[in-house]
C-alpha cells in the first residue's frame, strides 16, 4: 500500500515538471490590452488661462440733487436697460417746471398779441394812419415776441429734463452691485455715488497669447472668425464665443501680447474677475495619428510605447507626441495608421518582454 501511494506521488510531479518546463514562456507572458492608433482629422486648438471682463462697468450717480426717495430695485438685481433704480424727491423740479410752463403760456400770449398788433399796423401804413416808424416799432415787438417764446420753450425743456433726472434709470442691461446710498440721503448731482452697474451677458475674457502662437491665430482670422470655448473647470459645459480683440504690440518683458473673446453668458453663469480656461481654434490637422494616453510612457530619454510583434514580443517604440485631445494624444512620429499599442501593464514591460494579448484584441482572420 506504501509502495503505491509513492507512486502516485512520483506520477503527479513529474507531470507538474512537465507541464512547467514545456511552457515557461506562457508562465511569464505579462497579460497585455491592445488599442488601435487611429488616423483622422482633428481641431487644432491653443489653449490660455485667462480673467472674465465686463464690456461695461459704470459707476451709477444721479444728475439731480436731493433727498433719494427710494430705491427702487434692491442690490444686486439684474435689470433691463431703461429700468428705474433710484428716485430723487421731485418736488423742486416740478415746482421748477410749473414756473417755466407758467412763463411759456404768457410768453406765448404776448406772442398772440404782438403778431395782432404787427398785422394792424402793416395795414394802416398802407393807408398812411401809422408812422413809418410806428410800423418798425410793431415789428420789432413782433420778433422780440417770437425770441421771448423760444426762450421760455428752452426753459421748459430744460426743466422738464432736470425734473427727468430725478429717476435714476440704468444705460444698459447688467446687474446692480451693493447700494452706496440710502433712502433720505442728501444726493449730490454728480458726485454722489449711487450704484455700479456691470454688463453680463455678452461677456469679455482677456488672455495673454505668445508671440510664437500669433501666425497660427492671424492665420485663423484670415479665414473668417475664430471660435472660442470658454470653461471654468475641466468638467463644466463650455461657454461659446469668438475672438474679438488682437493687440498691435507685443510686449517686449513677457513676449506676449493682449487678446480678447467676447461669449454669451445669459444664464450669468461667469461674472468679473474669474480665472477661467480659454480654448482658441486655429484650425484643422489633417490625417493626424491619434493614440490612446494611456499607451504613453516616458523615460530619461523622451516619450514611447509598446507595440506587439508577430511573435508575441513588446516592442519599444520612440514617438514625438503634438497635443492632448480629450483620452488621446497626436502622435507625430514613432507610428503608422493601424498600429496597434499596448494600454494596460505598462509598468510591467520590458524591451523585449512576452506578452499575452487578450483574446478580445486579436486581429480577426
Amino acid at each position: 500500500m506504501r509502495s503505491a501511494f509513492l507512486s502516485l506521488s512520483t506520477v503527479a510531479a513529474a507531470a507538474l515538471c512537465i507541464a512547467a518546463c514545456a511552457s515557461p514562456a506562457a508562465a511569464d507572458a505579462v497579460p497585455v490590452r491592445l488599442a488601435p492608433v487611429e488616423q483622422k482629422d482633428v481641431p487644432v486648438y491653443l489653449d490660455y488661462v485667462g480673467t472674465t471682463e465686463a464690456p461695461r462697468n459704470i459707476v451709477v450717480q444721479a444728475k439731480a440733487s436731493g433727498f433719494l426717495e427710494k430705491q427702487v430695485v434692491p442690490d444686486g438685481s439684474d435689470v433691463k436697460a431703461g429700468d428705474l433704480l433710484y428716485r430723487i424727491d421731485p418736488r423742486d423740479y416740478q415746482a421748477a417746471l410749473d414756473q417755466t410752463m407758467a412763463q411759456a403760456k404768457r410768453s406765448a400770449a404776448a406772442l398772440e398779441y404782438a403778431r395782432v398788433a404787427q398785422g394792424r399796423s402793416q395795414t394802416l401804413v398802407g393807408r398812411g394812419a401809422v408812422s413809418k416808424d410806428a410800423f418798425d416799432l410793431a415789428n420789432s415787438n413782433l420778433r422780440q415776441a417770437e425770441a421771448a417764446a423760444a426762450v421760455d420753450e428752452a426753459a421748459t425743456r430744460t426743466a422738464r429734463l432736470n425734473l427727468s433726472y430725478t429717476e435714476v434709470r440704468a444705460p444698459f442691461a447688467g446687474r446692480l452691485g451693493r447700494s452706496q446710498a440710502f433712502e433720505g440721503a442728501l444726493i449730490v448731482a454728480n458726485n454722489t455715488v449711487l450704484n455700479t452697474l456691470v454688463q453680463l451677458d455678452p461677456l469679455n475674457v482677456v488672455f495673454n497669447p505668445s508671440e510664437n502662437d500669433l501666425a497660427a491665430i492671424q492665420k485663423q482670422q484670415s479665414q473668417g472668425a475664430t471660435p472660442a470655448e470658454v470653461r471654468v473647470g475641466d468638467n463644466d459645459d463650455a461657454l461659446k464665443g469668438s475672438l474679438t480683440f488682437l493687440d498691435n504690440t507685443v510686449d517686449r518683458a513677457s513676449g506676449a501680447l493682449a487678446a480678447r473673446v467676447t461669449i454669451a453668458n445669459p444664464q450669468k453663469r461667469l461674472l468679473p474677475g474669474q480665472f477661467v480656461h480659454v480654448r482658441l481654434f486655429v484650425g484643422e490637422l489633417r490625417d493626424a495619428l491619434l493614440a490612446p494616453q494611456t499607451a504613453v510612457g516616458s523615460d530619461q530619454l523622451g516619450k514611447f510605447v509598446y507595440v506587439v510583434s508577430a511573435d508575441n514580443k513588446a516592442i519599444r517604440r520612440r514617438v514625438t507626441l503634438g497635443a492632448a485631445r480629450d483620452a488621446f494624444v497626436i502622435v507625430t512620429r514613432g507610428l503608422a495608421a493601424g498600429d496597434r499599442v499596448i494600454v494596460a501593464n505598462l509598468q510591467r514591460l520590458s524591451d523585449g518582454s512576452e506578452v499575452s494579448v487578450d483574446a478580445s484584441d486579436k486581429p480577426t482572420q
